[in-house]
């Protein structure tokens, strides 16, 4: 088949770090092409070289068999391509077809030709069965709608090939059927789709070919239905990973945590939590699903004392202790350790060191500090303890966090919340930005808290590690809890139709 683009021999390099060392890459036209690799294996690097974001030290880019070269996104979308980001760069308050159309309008007389614009919108959503409503704010939408209209976005402006980054992160399993439909319904239409995702299932459930990344080099180009999840990830981090995830029979203790009719009022006086009510035993894993948005966040700012709201109403208990109105510093003391969702800015301190880091909640620990005295000696071991055991890879525990990789970061933050002799762990997006061999090590880990008998709040977006590692899981739609189901009885349908709203026959 004729090809849609070539990248021919990319290289890219930052102070230390070859992005993209000698990519080599050919895409058909009309392909679902899939690519894949760890953190930093030089996925995003390459795509926005492609689509003019970076321009590359060395190598050539070829569309439709010409050689380009793209100065900035506006010269690769006057070449036919478009990308669809994660985070969507749409108005809220404008309506469909004004995003669609934004910036590239049509004219008349030296006016917005708002008919013909409003006009050519409902005709490329009908050519390309997108169905939308022209006319709805965009702020009005449900997230998988918005999506349509980002793409309608690149199909306005003539796209040809279509960019996406890891579009199913915000959807709940529904929506992801039917956009893999749209993919596919693109691609018979003639459209070239890149299809950069970490979640390996769907790579062999819409791609038609794969390309492997590993430390900015291509170690392997693969035909979907010759390939199986279990040679792409070995292709991806170097040697063979186990995916089964093996619990051992759920005995729960007493009740650790205790939300008790929970109501909380954000600072606009939006009601974002309503008469929210559950526990956590020892032994157990509990998971939170739903749909970003839906009040995960702002439940956990409230049991970690995060939140910043106008009125809370109800009583958070920890180990018996209500601490629905008491510090961070208390809530630590009676038996919480967080793996926050924002890495960067809450989970650590990134101009301090790895150690400094490990230390933050060890101030009380005798064995390092004596008399408000931190011994050198006693961190230093400590430290390179936890680096060791939870294999973070730093080149010395004084470099400053700001230097490790987002996956590496992720490791140093869990160290330090899983070695507390905590009886209850909160883990949010625990595996957000981490790559294959690191989920598996952090899946792990939650499991060891469940076998030393600590409770575990779990919160995901990720349907399939909620499914994997929960005892029970409670679904959460629009500040409610809308469902639960004990996690041996729950499939991704069950959980994927109450995440969209759709409350239980038998609840």
């Amino acid at each position: 088949m004729a090809l849609a683009f070539e990248l021919n021999h990319i290289h890219k390099y930052f102070p230390n770090v070859k992005a993209n060392d000698d990519i080599t890459l050919a895409v058909e036209k009309g392909e679902i092409h899939a690519i894949v690799g760890e953190n930093g294996a030089g996925k995003t690097t390459l795509m926005n070289i492609l689509y003019g974001l970076y321009q590359p030290d060395s190598g050539e880019i070829k569309i439709n068999g010409e050689k380009k070269v793209f100065h900035s996104p506006l010269d690769a979308i006057k070449n036919g391509l478009g990308m669809v980001h994660q985070n969507f760069m749409l108005f809220s308050k404008l309506s469909v077809w004004e995003n669609i159309v934004y910036g590239a309008e049509p004219m008349k007389l030296g006016f917005l030709d708002k008919n013909t614009a409003r006009n050519t919108v409902i005709a490329l959503s009908k050519q390309y069965n997108l169905e939308i409503d022209p006319d709805a704010k965009v702020g009005d939408l449900p997230v998988g709608v918005r999506q349509r209209v980002e793409i309608l976005k690149a199909l306005y402006r003539k796209a040809e090939i279509l960019i996406f980054d890891e579009p199913t992160a915000v959807l709940t399993p529904q929506e992801q059927t039917v956009f893999f439909e749209v993919l596919r319904n693109l691609a018979s239409n003639g459209k070239t789709i890149i299809f950069i995702t970490h979640k390996l299932n769907e790579v062999m459930a819409i791609s038609d070919r794969i390309t492997v990344l590993r430390s900015g080099k291509v170690t392997a180009q693969l035909k979907t239905a010759e390939t199986s999840i279990h040679e792409i990830s070995r292709h991806m981090v170097g040697h063979d990973l186990t995916f089964n995830i093996i619990k051992d029979e759920c005995s729960i203790g007493d009740v650790i945590l205790s939300v008790k009719n929970l109501n909380v009022f954000d600072k606009e006086n939006f009601h974002v939590l309503k008469n929210i009510s559950f526990d956590v035993h020892e032994g157990e894993i509990v998971g939170i699903a739903g749909v970003a948005g839906n009040g995960q966040d702002e439940l956990i700012r409230v049991i970690t004392g995060l939140s910043s709201v106008n009125y809370i109403f109800g009583n958070i208990l920890l180990n018996a202790a209500d601490i629905t109105f008491l510090s961070n510093h208390f809530r630590r003391e009676t038996g919480l350790s967080y793996i926050p969702e924002d890495r960067t800015e809450v989970g650590s301190a990134l101009k301090a060191s790895v150690a400094e880091n490990i230390l933050i909640g060890y101030l009380n620990n005798s064995q390092i500090v004596h008399n408000g005295i931190i011994s050198e000696t006693q961190l230093t071991i400590f430290c390179q303890k936890l680096v060791t055991k939870y294999q973070v890879k730093t080149s010395d525990i004084h470099e400053a966090a700001a230097n490790l990789s987002g996956g590496n970061l992720q490791k140093l933050i869990i160290s330090r919340e899983m070695n507390h002799s905590s009886k209850l762990l909160i883990a949010e997006q625990p595996t957000r930005g981490v790559d294959i061999g690191g989920i598996e090590f952090i899946h792990k880990n939650i499991l060891e808290q469940r076998s030393q008998r600590n409770g575990v709040l779990l919160v995901s977006t990720e349907l399939s590690e909620i499914l994997a590692l929960s005892d029970r899981i409670i679904v959460f739609y629009e500040g409610k809890i809308i469902g639960e189901v004990n996690g041996d009885q729950a499939d991704e349908n069950m959980i994927g139709m109450m995440m969209a709203g759709v409350i239980p026959q038998n609840s």
